[in-house]
């Protein structure tokens, strides 16, 4: 018996790999913003009515992470009060939510990876809008299960990969940040974690509901990220030639937003619970390049 399940933030990075990576027994009903509209409190009420999904799965977030500093009220809008009203909704018809949160709700002052029940402190307006979001949605629908991941990369929408071959073409050097640790991810591997997280969830023996964390393998300073990108970019002909490159500090490179220096996330309860082990964003950088060439 198939799944009806329905994609929030259907045109974003996440959302496009989870509409081509769908199972073939799942009815994926992907929606955008214009159809479900996260501080549109009718739209997700009549999005439920029209579809009656089993599940759903929510990729939809304001993820522009320096703008939110400027803009707080839109960002909590959509990051804390849309779950929150997704997980009304839920609730009330009897479904959970898979959710798609962010590691920027840690501060960034650990001396290991964060596991779920490390105290988290973000220190900024996107962070404290996507914990916001989490602890709404559990409220409101407590057998919901949110997702935390990082460093999100993939051949949709706009992500560090995709700068970094930009700026590779315009430039002949370029300053990375050197001083913030974190774990690429891929899109790829987050939609297809997502799938077979809704598939443990509608099993007799489900995963319990909360917090599980999925990040790429392994652990990486942003300046070891883009390294990665132009060899690899280098070796399939993705790129005729790549720039030099130049270590930079935090303090090198403000940000309206400041972001963590240490997010590293620990997967083992998700791999523990759920048998999903985090990827290697290494091998998922490389097909995602391939792809490139591919098209070009």
């Amino acid at each position: 018996m198939s799944r009806r399940v329905l994609v929030g933030g259907a045109t974003g990075q996440v959302g496009r790999a989870l509409l081509e990576r769908a199972p073939l027994d799942v009815e994926a009903i992907g929606v955008g913003s214009s159809e479900l509209d996260l501080t549109d409190p009718g739209a997700i009420d009549a999005a439920f009515a029209r579809w009656r999904p089993d599940q759903v799965i929510n990729a939809a977030a304001y993820t522009a992470v320096d703008r939110a500093e400027s803009q707080p009220e839109l960002a909590f809008a959509v990051n804390r009060d849309g779950p929150a009203r997704l997980g009304r909704a839920a609730a009330a018809a009897g479904i959970p939510v898979l959710h798609v949160s962010t590691d920027y709700v840690f501060g960034g002052d650990c001396d290991r990876p964060y596991r779920e029940d490390d105290p988290t402190a973000p220190n900024s307006v996107y962070g404290a809008s996507k914990l916001a979001g989490e602890r709404a949605l559990l409220a409101a629908s407590p057998d919901s299960l949110v997702l935390r991941t990082s460093w999100v990369f993939g051949i949709h929408g706009q992500n560090f990969v995709k700068t970094m071959l930009r700026l590779g073409v315009e430039r002949d050097e370029l300053g990375i940040v050197a001083d913030q640790w974190g774990c690429p991810t891929s899109a790829v591997s987050i939609a297809e974690a997502l799938w077979r997280l809704g598939e443990a969830l509608a099993s007799p023996s489900p995963p319990g509901a909360g917090v599980y964390h999925f990040a790429g393998a392994p652990a990486c300073t942003w300046y070891d990220f883009a390294e990665t990108i132009f060899q690899r970019a280098q070796a399939l002909a993705v790129l005729a030639r790549v720039p030099r490159l130049r270590r930079l500090s935090t303090e090198e490179y403000p940000t309206p937003a400041q972001r963590p220096a240490w997010s590293v996330l620990d997967c083992s309860k998700l791999e523990r619970e759920a048998a999903i082990a985090p990827s290697d964003w290494r091998e998922d950088l490389e097909s995602m390049l391939a792809a490139l060439a591919v098209r070009r």
